[in-house]
């Protein structure tokens, strides 16, 4: 199932649908063209525990790389996700 992802650049954040009016955040600065470091995500506490995590960072890491941008992890939840899933491994910066 795919979920709608808005991208707000004026509030360098991704606003990510999950159900009725609740959407998931995710936070950015960037440090150069389309490398995005990522500095928190908030999953509204009423869908916490429910695999709503999981459906915001697959979302937001699609949109990611179909911009062919990289990652850049300030936030503990995206660094323990991107070390649990390797497929999206070439997202991450080599050096800064």
């Amino acid at each position: 199932m795919s979920h709608l992802v808005i991208c707000d650049e004026e509030k360098q954040q991704f606003r990510i649908h999950l159900e009725q009016n609740e959407f998931a955040v995710v936070k950015y600065t960037f440090i150069a063209p389309n490398c995005y470091v990522i500095e928190s995500t908030k999953v509204p506490e009423r869908l916490q525990g429910k695999g709503y995590g999981s459906v915001m960072m697959e979302s937001v890491l699609s949109v990611i790389e179909s911009r062919q941008g990289k990652i850049d992890s300030r936030c503990s939840y995206v660094s323990y996700y991107l070390d649990r899933h390797s497929q999206w491994q070439h997202l991450l910066v080599d050096e800064l």
